[in-house]
């Protein structure tokens, strides 16, 4: 009989392993897949109830500080600057010397003024002697009436004279006073354009600006769309106001600090600019200390105002899309399993609850809507979920809570 050779033993062990994994993968077609979304275990969520509530509203402009009152001091003579008596940028009072224009043309119209209203007043002196002396006679007819008429003219034309050269001495006493050139009011004094020696020209040189920086002021633009919509709201009743406009002004600084005091708006503009198409409107801040200086732009943050009735969801729980933003919430499959489906969302401002950011939504959610805040990153659309508990900061806001800043909202109503 004809041998069979033998089939080596390293030749028949991928042949056994091939048939096994067949095997094992027609028993894996034919077993039902684990629960999850595409194999994987459903994701561990956290959530949150949607209530209403009642949010503080906190309203964010930029502005740029002025002093409360603003002189620029200019030169009211002509004339050759001959001093400078303060030191430029430093406080000075009202009253105090500030420049010495040359007074010595102005001191030289002044004496002949002087001399002319002494002849004048030596005229009148002569006229109503003369007057005395004729009047009498006139009454005896010992001289003709027209020369006692005469002289009464003259006397009137003498005291007009007197008049009219204490009014030009006065002013060329008003002048040289002028040459003394002190400050109007108390604050800061700017840079000084002129120096020693320059001719400066009445009326038209400006010399330097003083600034009262305390308190400061601090004008800043509410556009017209905003405060029509912020009206809106007040009249339906989802935002209160506080009266006659004491709203809290808190002031942030370009470096991010906020000023520990706090103002109080003291203007608000009825008419709308046409070329911009907002209203002004401006606070007023103590700044004893002198940490806010003129020009300076900062933040300026409306507090006192509340929503009433908002609905409120975490920030980290908005998602973007091409659609815009959206969030997750939790809902039922068709087998009654829970589920993440997706809400396109309409957001407002922002606002602080318990110290937990939120966006306040303005269409998309509902009362009683349970909002996924945690996990949301490892979700997608019809994803089985397990419901977790409700994540620290859900409630109730904390009155008076400032959000962080997020460029220019809505305004407050006037």
């Amino acid at each position: 009989m004809p041998v069979r050779p033998r089939v080596p033993a390293f030749r028949a062990v991928p042949v056994m392993a091939a048939s096994v994994l067949a095997v094992i993968l027609a028993a894996c077609e034919q077993a039902p897949p684990p629960s999850g979304f595409h194999g994987f275990p459903p994701a561990q969520v956290t959530t949150q109830k949607l209530a209403p509530q009642t949010l503080p509203a906190v309203y964010e402009y930029v502005g740029q500080t002025t002093g409360s009152k603003e002189v620029e001091v200019r030169a009211r003579v002509t004339g050759i600057l001959e001093k400078k008596l303060f030191q430029e940028g430093a406080a000075v009072r009202a009253g105090q010397a500030l420049f010495v224009i040359d007074p010595r043309q102005l001191a030289a119209q002044v004496a002949a003024l002087e001399a002319d209203l002494a002849r004048a007043q030596a005229q009148h002196a002569q006229a109503e002697r003369e007057l005395a002396r004729l009047k009498p006679l006139a009454e005896k007819r010992a001289v003709g009436q027209k020369e006692a008429d005469d002289a009464q003219s003259n006397l009137d034309l003498a005291r007009a004279g007197v008049r009219a050269a204490q009014a030009r001495l006065d002013e060329a006493k008003l002048n040289l006073g002028y040459t003394d050139v002190r400050a109007p009011i108390a604050g800061v004094t700017s840079r000084a354009p002129k120096s020693e020696g320059s001719l400066v020209t009445a009326n038209d040189t400006l010399l330097t600006t003083i600034s009262q920086v305390d308190p400061m002021w601090i004008p800043f633009a509410i556009a017209e769309n905003e405060e029509l919509a912020l009206a809106r709201a007040v009249k339906e009743g989802r935002l209160t106001m506080p009266k006659n406009w004491a709203f809290d002004v808190v002031v942030q600084l370009s470096d991010g600090s906020v000023l520990e005091r706090k103002g109080r708006i003291n203007f608000a503009d009825t008419r709308v600019d046409p070329t911009t198409g907002t209203f002004e409107v401006r606070a007023e801040i103590p700044n004893a200390d002198h940490a806010l200086k003129p020009g300076q732009f900062v933040r300026v943050k409306l507090l006192g105002a509340t929503r009433n009735g908002a609905l409120a969801v975490p920030q980290v729980a908005v998602m973007d899309s091409p659609q815009g933003k959206f969030v997750y919430v939790a809902g039922k499959d068709k087998d009654g399993k829970d589920v993440a489906e997706v809400r396109v969302v309409q957001l407002g401002d922002w606002a602080v609850a318990n110290g937990t950011n939120l966006w306040i939504v303005e269409k998309g959610l509902e009362p009683g809507d349970v909002v996924i805040v945690d996990g949301v990153s490892k979700l997608r659309p019809g994803a089985p979920i397990v419901l977790g508990g409700t994540p620290p900061g859900a409630g109730t806001a904390a009155p008076g809570a400032a959000p962080p800043a997020k460029g220019t909202p809505a305004g407050p109503k006037s």
